[in-house]
This record gives C-alpha cells, structure tokens and sequence, in this order.
C-alpha cells in the first residue's frame, strides 16, 4: 500500500460504514495505487457518468449503493442519461425495453442518493456545476474534463464509471495527475499563426482544431499559440473535439485560458517537446474525417445539434438565423441541451419559437449514441465535430460535419446544401 490511511478512511475500509461505502473506499485506494500517489486530496464535487445506463452492469451497481445505504461526501451532479424523460419518443420503449426502463430506473436511483439530476454533460452552463480556479473535482464527462481543467482552472483526471461515484462518496480523490501541478505542463505547442483572417473566422475552426489536437497529441496536454480571441462555447468545441479524436483532457490557449497567460507559463519554463504549425491541410483533413457521406449526395434525414449541449446563447443564434422560417417536412432537427437552458428558453419565450419552426429541443440525452434516435435513419448534418466523430461508427448513418448556418439553411431547404 502507497497511502497512509486516517482513521475515517481505514473505518470505511474495513466496512464499518457498510458495504457500499467499503467497495467505495476500496475502488478509491485502488487508483491510487494504480496511480502511484502517495496522499489523497480532498474534493469539492463531482459530476459522475455512473448514472448513465450501459448495461446491466450501470443498473446492478447503482441498486447496489441504493441497498446498502451509500451516502454522498461533495455535491454530485449527474451526466447526461440514454433517455430524455421529456422525449420519450427519441429512444421509444417498444423499441428497447431492456435499455429504456433500465436507465429510467438508474436515473430514479442517482436521484434517490441525492444527486444534482441536471443530466448534462456541460455542467460548466449552470453555476453549481462550475467549479473555482484551483479546487480539485471529479470529472467523468470527456468534454466536461476538458473544459473544467483548461478554461475554468479547477482540477481532474478523467474518473471512468463506478470510480467517480466512489469518489464522490468518500470525497477525496488520489493526488496524482492534472491534480499536480507538474501534470498540467503543456509539452506540445499548437501555433495558428500561418492561418488566414477567413480560416480564423471560420466557425468550425475551434471544432476543427480540437480534431487536430486530439489526433496529435493522444492524452498529452498541448497549448494552442496564436489565437486572439474565443468565446466559452468555442472552447467547449476545442475541448469536445479534443476528447473525441485523442483522449485531451487539458489544453491551454495562450492570452485566453488561466494557466496560460503566456506560451512559457504553459510550458512550465521548459522547452516544448513538439511544435505543430497548423495549416490548412491540417483544417481539411479534419473535417475530411468528421464526413463520411458521398460528396454530392443531398439527401437530408436529420440535423443533430448539442453536442456538447447547447448553451443559451447557442440558441439565441440559432433562432436568429431561423428567422422565421420553418424546417422542411420529412427532416428531424433535434438540438440537446440541459433543463437549466430549457428553463431560460421558455423564460425568453424562445422555446415557442424553436417548436414553431420544427425544431425538437430534447433534454437529458445525447442524440449520437444507440439505441438510435427516431428520425435519424439517413443522412445526418452536424455542426459538432465531437457528433460526428462518434456518430459514425455509434449510429451507422452518413454524416455531414458542416457549420450551424449550413446545417439550418440545409433543412430549411430539405436537402443537403453543397
């Protein structure tokens, strides 16, 4: 054993405080003697992808906890769930029982322990789920990791299914990793400098990036040089992106996030190991990657938009370029979000708006993952590389990665814009 126990820790260990809290305690310990720590440190909260149903295994631990008395340490919010409670007909019963009422119950359970039940992965969209610069949480969501080390500053690994509840039940986690100090060192420099002023406009560029970032640097820690400005929902592409393609869970961008407000203070002092000056190649083969439909097939099943999920302000755009107008018959424009943003949709009276012009808002759910959504039987557009990059081989559907303004004038118009 590489960790000193204190007396509450060893009590949980020997099963003092029950059987759940005993398996917590042990999973813990097990990481971090997987993870060579030698201390814990203590969290702040966790936001945990346990309550998502993926097989029995999700619904049999989650019976188990709610048995044998589990209690929470931290506030503990809840990833988003395989079903929407609100949109039952995205995933039918009928047509997946099995997955349907499992998750159903599962979310029933979490929220019997007495989890935040915002089922989002973009917890950061709330203010309970935004954690300060510095604190240490549990992170479980790739693109919620992402974001919450690199632009917020707090700091998580990525803790896999089972590992983050447990984390949250003891409430402390092994220090090792993006805890550290030395473990947030970016090694790999991302210079955009060479781009053009239309290749930074773009605005699939920080999904783009995210893509060649991830692919480059597998789980390492890169820094993105060059970049005058991003919005938060830019970054959460970057972030989204970055997990998909390579596993990235913290990057830094140079002026714009909290560890970086120069290249050296990313680098920590020390010289970058790799330097990437990003071209346009780079740009294209990216997004050559995230479309797998025929280059002039303007067939149009569906539109998935909200991955990761949709923030106010992503709405407000899309309303505005809406204008009016309405989705064209046969083809399903599904946005996910949260119930907060929900919430401030109908508080703006926007929700009407979205239903008036065909588009489903659906909470609680992500559309690129089986059991497949209704509606999406066909050629599928995306403004998310993150949807794209694992809709393909989730769903089995044609996909086109475009920006949101192509993918809304494409179903507006019925048929894929080239």
């Amino acid at each position: 054993m590489t960790i000193s126990l204190d007396d509450q820790e060893q009590r949980w260990l020997d099963g003092a405080d029950g059987a759940a809290m005993q398996l917590a305690m042990r999973l813990v310990l097990a990481a971090a003697e997987v993870s060579d720590a030698t201390s814990f440190v203590p969290i702040e909260m966790a936001h945990i992808n346990s309550c998502h149903y993926s097989g029995r295994l999700s619904l049999d631990f989650a019976e188990f906890l709610l048995a044998e008395g589990a209690t929470l340490a931290v506030p503990t919010h809840t990833n988003a769930s395989l079903i929407s409670c609100t949109s039952p007909h995205v995933r039918p019963e009928a047509s997946t029982p099995d997955e349907v009422a499992g998750a159903r119950r599962v979310m029933e359970i979490y929220e019997q322990l007495g989890c935040s039940t915002m089922w989002t992965c973009a917890p950061y969209q709330q203010p309970e789920g935004r954690p300060a610069f510095g604190t240490h949480v549990v992170g479980s969501e790739s693109n919620a990791v992402g974001f919450t080390n690199s632009v917020l500053g707090a700091r998580t690994n990525k803790y896999g299914d089972l590992l983050d509840i447990s984390a949250a039940m003891v409430g402390r986690v092994p220090l090792a990793g993006l805890h550290t100090d030395e473990g947030r060192r970016a090694s790999h420099v991302f210079d955009v400098g060479d781009l053009t002023a239309a290749e930074i406009a773009d605005p699939n560029l920080p999904h783009l990036l995210g893509v060649v970032l991830g692919r480059t640097v597998g789980s390492g820690i890169g820094v993105i040089d060059g970049l005058a400005s991003a919005s938060e929902d830019e970054l959460k592409a970057i972030a989204a992106g970055a997990a998909a393609a390579g596993g990235v869970d913290m990057f830094h961008v140079v002026g714009i996030t909290p560890e970086a407000p120069t290249l050296d203070a990313a680098l920590h002092g020390a010289p970058a190991a790799q330097h990437t000056t990003v071209t346009s190649t780079h740009l294209r083969e990216a997004g050559a990657m995230l479309t797998t439909a025929a280059a002039g097939d303007e067939s149009l099943s569906a539109v998935c938009l909200g991955t990761p999920h949709f923030s106010i302000d992503e709405f407000v755009e899309t309303v505005d370029r809406l204008d009016g107008r309405q989705v064209a018959d046969g083809v399903t424009v599904m946005i996910t979000t949260s119930r907060a943003v929900a919430a401030e949709l109908s508080l703006r009276g926007l929700a009407d708006t979205l239903a008036a012009a065909g588009v489903q808002v659906v909470l609680d759910t992500c559309t690129y993952y089986p059991p497949h959504p209704t509606g999406l039987d066909g050629l599928t557009m995306t403004n998310s590389a993150k949807w794209a990059y694992y809709g393909q081989g989730m769903l089995g559907v044609p996909i086109a990665f475009a920006s949101l303004e192509h993918c809304l004038e494409s179903a507006i118009a019925g048929r894929r814009l080239q």
